[in-house]
């Protein structure tokens, strides 16, 4: 009607990959809510819109083009990045639109495994004997300083993509030569990145692992949720399987790892929107492994239903402090890749689906996609997802559930 104000919808920046897991989900959900939803991601900047979805082509591997690119663009309200990489982009473009996000030095080094280091020893944070190393300088020379155990980690990729365990020099070496392979791969190499050039000693820290997921409100933490990781992580890699909330760590734990995520995400300088934060907790106290400027990645959100919603509402500008999320027992199990191969099929999905508690079995592996372990992969068969009365039930259903699914895996063929 004349004279009436319309109301002007939101647009918002989604920054993530063209294949991500969770690009659909975040679309998905800011059409629930309303907003203009504008996408960039690293989809072919020759071809003409080949996934339909009109997003930008950005070049991922060139930061500042890309935020170059998206500042080019029509006005946004607001930017979400689902990743690292996305997260500087986000954080450059954001400078050149004048749109709240965290600074770009902040994302930088939160996503820079030695610069994080170096921030957190700074602010007198709990943190292991490290030491960064020119892969130029090569694998003996290194060993030369090594004190075993000792975890060697690429500085850049996450997801524990690249971390091993040695236990003695010739495993050292053995680890060394093998991520400088690793960071060899076409998909590394062509970002050019300098610190693809060192390799991250540190001193192995033993405990329990543990994973918070928050939101940063004007440079304050609200804690979303605290999840276990029950399976040990002692390596020789670190593949993650199992996360589950409420966490049963005691309250003066729990409390422990707040004030230090708190402590670590001001040394860092973030401000803005989503952090996902990983520790250890032994009897020294908790060791912040990392705080990524970015939410929790793949499928696992789904464990905690109405994140999407909040993380872009919260970029729109919307007050968020106390939008209620799921109080209730849950968790997700990253369903780990038993041997490598080929991808043929899986049976029992239907199986464990109808178990108690058992929300969603997803398989995401596809038939004849080549199977690869840590630390060279960066991938998962798919997800269980499990909601319940307590911590401990919700535990056991995963577990249950895993044990009901039966994959058929084809052995490679060797190239000649």
């Amino acid at each position: 009607m004349a004279g009436r104000d319309v109301p002007i919808r939101k647009k918002l920046l989604l920054v993530g990959a063209t294949t991500g897991y969770q690009t659909r989900v975040f679309a998905e959900a800011a059409q629930r809510l309303g907003f203009d939803l504008a996408l960039g991601t690293d989809r072919c900047h020759v071809l003409d819109d080949p996934w339909g979805d009109q997003a930008l082509a950005l070049r991922f591997e060139d930061p500042a083009e890309a935020a170059a690119v998206v500042a080019q663009g029509s006005r946004v309200d607001g930017i979400v990045a689902l990743g690292d990489g996305p997260a500087h982009i986000a954080a450059l473009a954001a400078e050149r639109l004048k749109i709240p996000y965290n600074s770009a030095d902040s994302v930088l080094a939160a996503r820079d495994k030695f610069l994080a280091r170096e921030r957190f020893r700074a602010a007198g944070l709990l943190v292991p004997q490290f030491a960064r190393v020119a892969i130029a300088d090569g694998a003996e020379h290194a060993a030369d300083s090594a004190r075993y155990p000792t975890v060697l980690k690429p500085l850049g990729l996450s997801a524990s993509r690249g971390v091993i365990r040695a236990n003695d020099r010739r495993e050292f070496v053995a680890a060394f030569r093998r991520i400088a392979k690793l960071l060899e791969e076409p998909e590394i190499a062509r970002h050019k990145e300098s610190r693809n050039d060192f390799i991250q000693i540190e001193s192995f820290i033993e405990g329990r692992e543990f994973a918070l997921e928050g939101i940063l409100l004007d440079g304050r933490l609200r804690v979303l949720v605290l999840f276990d990781k029950p399976d040990p992580l002692d390596g020789p890699y670190f593949e993650e399987t199992i996360y589950v909330t409420p966490s049963r760590a005691s309250d003066q734990i729990q409390a422990e790892i707040v004030r230090t995520t708190e402590a670590a995400i001001q040394a860092l300088g973030l401000t803005h929107g989503p952090v996902h934060a990983e520790m250890r907790v032994n009897g020294s106290g908790v060791w912040m492994l990392e705080v990524a400027a970015r939410p929790i990645g793949g499928l696992c959100a789904r464990a905690l239903p109405g994140l999407e919603e909040l993380i872009l509402r919260h970029a729109a500008g919307e007050d968020v402090s106390a939008v209620p999320m799921p109080a209730d027992a849950a968790g997700v199990m990253m369903i780990p890749i038993p041997r490598e191969g080929i991808y043929a099929s899986v049976e029992g999905v239907a199986e464990a689906r109808a178990l108690p508690l058992i929300e969603d079995v997803i398989i995401t592996a596809k038939q004849g996609q080549k199977l690869v372990l840590l630390p060279e992969g960066n991938s998962y068969l798919g997800f269980i997802f499990a909601r319940g009365e307590s911590a401990d039930a919700v535990e056991r259903a995963l577990r249950l559930a895993h044990g009901r699914l039966h994959f058929e895996i084809a052995a490679a063929l060797s190239v000649i």
